[in-house]
């Protein structure tokens, strides 16, 4: 714990807990990440879930995946000048560690089964991948959400 209080500690945690705009500015981002990479993935999961099929999932693919990964990226930049104000208090909550796991889960996902289930695969193997993939992004939100609550 020692590391998280210095975190907290920082210059940077220090700024963003002071600046009336800032903080607030780095949440609303955060949003607009979770939105694009969750609003990017939601409809090829869908599609590989069988909706559309006349839509090619390549071509799905193709124009949501950059849209997905900018989304992540603004996402895991924010969210961890957001995790510098509360370090302590995020790190020792179970709801925490459980959105990290499931991110953790829902990247594997992508990373194992995006490649050959949009290039080929079994219809029931693109099922799988899909359903998984929106259960986990689902479940990220939740938590996510529930964390303002604590």
């Amino acid at each position: 714990m020692d590391l998280l209080g210095g975190v907290e500690a920082s210059a940077l945690a220090a700024y963003l807990r002071a600046s009336r705009w800032t903080y607030p500015l780095v949440n609303a981002a955060h949003l607009v990440g979770v939105a694009l990479l969750v609003g990017a993935i939601a409809p090829l999961d869908l599609r590989l879930m069988g909706f559309w099929p006349r839509e090619p999932v390549e071509r799905l693919a193709a124009v949501l995946r950059p849209v997905a990964a900018a989304g992540a990226a603004l996402a895991a930049v924010t969210g961890l000048l957001l995790f510098t104000v509360h370090a302590r208090e995020y790190a020792g909550t179970g709801l925490f560690r459980a959105k990290m796991a499931l991110i953790a889960l829902g990247l594997a996902n992508a990373l194992v089964f995006a490649g050959p289930t949009v290039t080929g695969g079994s219809p029931a193997r693109r099922r799988l991948a899909g359903a998984a993939s929106l259960a986990l992004w689902v479940a990220v939100l939740v938590c996510g959400r529930m964390l303002g609550y604590l």
